[in-house]
């Protein structure tokens, strides 16, 4: 790919629909989370009251993918990394996060491409997040 074309590419954020995309994955995934059964251990590492995580998601997911910084210009310096190997991420939860947030692209109907692109950097980030 040429310079001129890498500039005029849309970014991830745009190829997923901006911040509207991001959280119609974010609210598919936390109803996911929310409904079924097969999920509730990753439900009960949450608070009851989901609507800030459902914000904060969609505001890291947004910067993640090259829009705006939102998230991390209100936590400078902030690691989500070691923010969940806090939380004492199993094997289980990690790979219930993994295919709730698989399910999610899907069902938002993200392109291909990228839902794969996502999913791996997901699979990597779930292994990372786990308590050692």
């Amino acid at each position: 790919m040429t310079a001129t074309a890498e500039a005029t590419a849309p970014s991830l954020f745009e190829r997923i629909g901006g911040t509207e995309g991001v959280r119609t994955v974010v609210e598919r995934f936390y109803d996911l989370m929310q409904d079924d059964p097969r999920y509730a251990p990753l439900r009960a590492m949450h608070e009851e009251d989901l609507f800030p995580m459902r914000v904060s998601l969609t505001q890291f997911l947004s910067a993640w993918l090259g829009g705006p910084r939102d998230w991390f210009d209100a936590r400078p310096g902030t690691c989500i990394m070691s923010m969940h190997r806090a939380m004492g991420i199993t094997p289980e939860t990690a790979a219930q996060w993994v295919e709730a947030m698989s399910r999610a692209l899907a069902d938002a109907r993200v392109e291909k491409a990228l839902g794969t692109q996502m999913q791996q950097a997901f699979l990597r980030m779930a292994g990372a997040m786990m308590k050692a």
